[in-house]
């Protein structure tokens, strides 16, 4: 049961994550107007893309390691900050090698903001509420993406680099709000972790963190190519409109956020988190290859809105498990996350586009693979003895 003290900080927590992404989805409907405003191949937008997840993977451990020598405030404050000022300099930007300082400068507010969140949160948090508090966390996240492409389209009406500035303002309205009514949080004095027995960059191959690592990989890498190519393969095979492709993605996105807030912390108290990512798995392995037979508008929009809900749970099971065995080191395993995330979103649509031009269907047979691939890592997944239900 979470205190009222608690409640207050974690809504600030999630107000804030909600204001950063929300900023982030104002920005998608003016992309395009951008790309041909300054001339821009698809080929330097992709670039672009990568740039932002190449810069959040190199930064991710480092700042992992400075939530937990520095503080996690400071490191969501500093973050916010990156993120107004990053979005700021694309709002401005009126060449390409701005664009992308603007994009890497995002990644590493990323970098910056989400492992320092996830240590916070664990540290708020005792084992048995955490669940319910990283459910709500990853729904902030998904409804802050639902939200910004919409009022993101209204401001666009007024000027196309108006949603750039207002997310900037958001940004910067964040990390004031951190500043005034976060407080530091009181570190959690737990068990130490067996990965104290390894140092550096090896902690990461420790049993009880790898395989959790590789799966966040493999449910990132398998939603990373279903996502980022899934507007051109209903377009190709199906014909769908821009209209039809933004119904089917956000009513799949508020399914997803659903299933976060009302199932995820009754399933984990159910079943255990380990238990849950084996199901999402072969649920969401299912639904990427059912994409590739289903034929009609209504089973493509049923599928579709599944996936998403498979996928949504997969993430914050696994985030509930880590900070369950982290112990002392929760920022480290917050920027294990974010790197491994990135990581995924870098070679998930490099390989899907890849696949997709040599037939629209084996991007999503080859995630299909992938997420088979990691069910049969998570069914010889033992539990560790420091894990708590």
């Amino acid at each position: 049961m979470l205190t009222k003290e608690t409640k207050v900080t974690l809504g600030i927590l999630l107000t804030n994550l909600f204001i950063a992404f929300l900023g982030i989805g104002l920005v998608i409907p003016v992309l395009p107007t951008i790309m041909n405003e300054l001339n821009m191949s698809g080929s330097v937008v992709g670039y672009m893309v990568a740039a932002f997840a190449i810069t959040q993977l190199i930064v991710s451990p480092i700042a992992g390691k400075w939530a937990d020598k520095y503080g996690r405030k400071i490191m969501i404050v500093m973050g916010l900050f990156i993120f107004g000022f990053s979005e700021l300099l694309f709002g401005i930007g009126e060449t390409v090698s701005v664009l992308f300082i603007s994009r890497m400068l995002g990644g590493v507010s990323a970098a910056f903001i989400m492992p320092a969140v996830t240590a916070f949160i664990a540290d708020i948090t005792t084992m048995a509420s955490r669940p319910k508090a990283l459910g709500f966390m990853s729904a902030a996240i998904s409804t802050g993406f639902i939200i910004g492409p919409g009022i993101g389209g209204f401001l666009a009406e007024i000027g196309t680099r108006v949603p750039f500035f207002a997310a900037a303002l958001l940004g910067t309205l964040a990390a004031i709000l951190s500043i005034v009514l976060l407080k530091e949080p009181e570190r959690r004095i737990e068990e130490e972790t067996v990965s104290k027995q390894a140092s550096g960059f090896r902690r990461i191959f420790v049993p009880m963190y790898f395989i959790a690592f590789i799966l966040i990989f493999v449910s990132s890498f398998g939603l990373a190519a279903f996502e980022s190519l899934f507007s051109l393969f209903v377009d190709h095979k199906f014909s769908f409109t821009p209209k039809d492709i933004a119904i089917v993605i956000t009513g799949g996105a508020i399914i997803g956020a659903i299933g976060q807030v009302v199932f995820f912390d009754g399933l984990t108290k159910r079943l255990g988190e380990i238990v849950l990512i084996r199901y999402c798995l072969a649920f969401s392995a299912l639904l990427v290859f059912l994409m590739t037979i289903v034929n009609s508008y209504a089973t493509i929009l049923i599928t579709t809105f599944l996936v998403f809900a498979g996928f949504d749970l997969i993430r914050p099971a696994i985030t509930s498990y880590l900070s369950k065995i982290a112990g002392n080191e929760q920022g480290f395993v917050g920027g294990m996350n974010s790197m491994f995330t990135s990581l995924a979103n870098i070679f998930g649509p490099i390989i899907g586009g890849v696949l997709f031009d040599i037939d629209l269907n084996y991007p999503y047979y080859f995630a299909t693979v992938v997420l088979v691939l990691g069910l049969i890592m998570a069914i010889f997944w033992k539990q560790p003895k420091n894990y708590m239900r």
